[in-house]
């Protein structure tokens, strides 16, 4: 059952206390925070460590420097891939009104960067105060501008297509092919590739590509060398996840793992 969590931006008599606060917390490798929402937007900042953020809608991978929009009254879980660094801010609603109603995962720049963790510094920031009302401002402009990741999953709302996505999500490595998937669904194999393209937007062969991408990046989040991620990713070499890892992402895995320049994740 989902838990709704208070405002963390109101008191309990419903004063305002700010405009955006913040959470910081580091999180031991496989640590989930069990389903809940806020009545904030909140930007979910890995500076260190992969998460995965799962929704009814879908699955967002969250790597190293990156981060993911949630509008506000969410339902949501986070699981923990090695360990991990966890910066939050949470906005009054509407305060970004640029970003789209729904969650992403966005590049972050230096800039961005520096002002989450700046702004990280204080329990809650007020337009009240000056120099709190331009930190606000300032991380409210950049976020205007971020780009957006292909590290998505979109869930399927039919029962019969949802019970593929589930065998494959308890074992993305699965080597079944679609027909032997749709013996235990209840639907044709035609029924099933119409309603992940109509449901997902993503054909069913798009759609387990992602699924394998996302699951190595997790694996290898979590330790894992690239050729067994790639092999329990359900990859027939190392070379075949890197090569779709790179025509996915412009970059190898263990770049992306890093700060872009090859090196290891930082910590803040």
């Amino acid at each position: 059952m989902s838990h709704k969590c208070q405002s963390i931006l109101h008191a309990p008599n419903g004063r305002l206390l700010g405009e955006l606060a913040s959470v910081s917390a580091d999180l031991a490798p496989g640590h989930v925070i069990p389903e809940h929402s806020h009545p904030e937007d909140q930007l979910l900042f890995a500076s260190s460590g992969v998460m995965t953020l799962s929704t009814r809608q879908g699955v967002w991978v969250v790597p190293p420097m990156r981060a993911v929009w949630i509008p506000a009254d969410t339902p949501h879980s986070v699981a923990m891939s090695g360990a991990v660094s966890m910066r939050t801010l949470y906005f009054l609603p509407k305060l970004c009104r640029t970003l789209r109603g729904k969650c992403f995962v966005m590049n972050v720049s230096a800039l961005l960067r520096e002002l989450i963790l700046h702004a990280c510094q204080f329990k809650r920031l007020s337009k009240g105060t000056l120099a709190e009302r331009r930190i606000i401002e300032m991380i409210v402009e950049q976020l205007k501008a971020v780009d957006s990741i292909p590290l998505q999953l979109p869930h399927p709302t039919d029962s019969r297509a949802m019970r593929v996505v589930k065998a494959l999500l308890a074992d993305p490595g699965d080597q079944r092919d679609l027909e032997k998937l749709c013996e235990d669904c209840g639907a044709s194999k035609r029924t099933i590739q119409r309603l992940f393209l109509e449901e997902t937007k993503m054909n069913f062969g798009k759609w387990r590509q992602q699924l394998r991408l996302l699951h190595g990046l997790q694996l290898m989040a979590s330790g894992e060398k690239v050729t067994a991620a790639a092999l329990e990713a359900g990859y027939s070499s190392p070379s075949a996840f890197i090569s779709m890892f790179r025509k996915q992402l412009g970059t190898t895995p263990m770049r992306y793992l890093g700060d872009g320049n090859g090196r290891g994740p930082r910590r803040n």
